[in-house]
């Protein structure tokens, strides 16, 4: 099982980056997808996640507005669509799969990690 996150970088606050993170040697199909982030020093912490449709998604209050997940079944492949970015948004972001609702990803995490994407925001 392999999820390969990508489209970390360093941004002003305010900007945007997109996040992808391409998963195979899973059924992506029947995986709960989500994103979480872990800055320097903290604990890994839930971002956001999305049902295997694609149909129902959950958000940390921290990012609610500003972050969008997607994703695109046909191509094994999530994302995260952060905008309005802010400097607390500085973490190392990982991609994570788990058969569950995403409301108890949002709760215990991902069966299967990716290694991550550092995104940088400057003030």
């Amino acid at each position: 099982v392999q999820l390969q996150a990508s489209g970390g970088g360093v941004v002003q606050a305010g900007g945007s980056l997109r996040l992808s993170c391409a998963v195979s040697g899973l059924p992506f199909g029947a995986n709960a997808m989500g994103w979480f982030r872990q800055a320097p020093g903290k604990e890994r912490e839930f971002v956001a996640s999305i049902n295997w449709s694609g149909h129902t998604t959950y958000y940390a209050d921290s990012v609610k507005g500003r972050f969008t997940i997607s994703r695109d079944n046909a191509k094994n492949t999530v994302y995260l669509q952060m905008n309005s970015l802010k400097p607390e948004d500085t973490a190392v972001y990982y991609c994570a799969a788990r058969r569950s609702s995403p409301q108890t990803m949002a709760l215990t995490g991902g069966n299967y990690w990716g290694r991550g994407t550092q995104v940088t925001v400057s003030s």
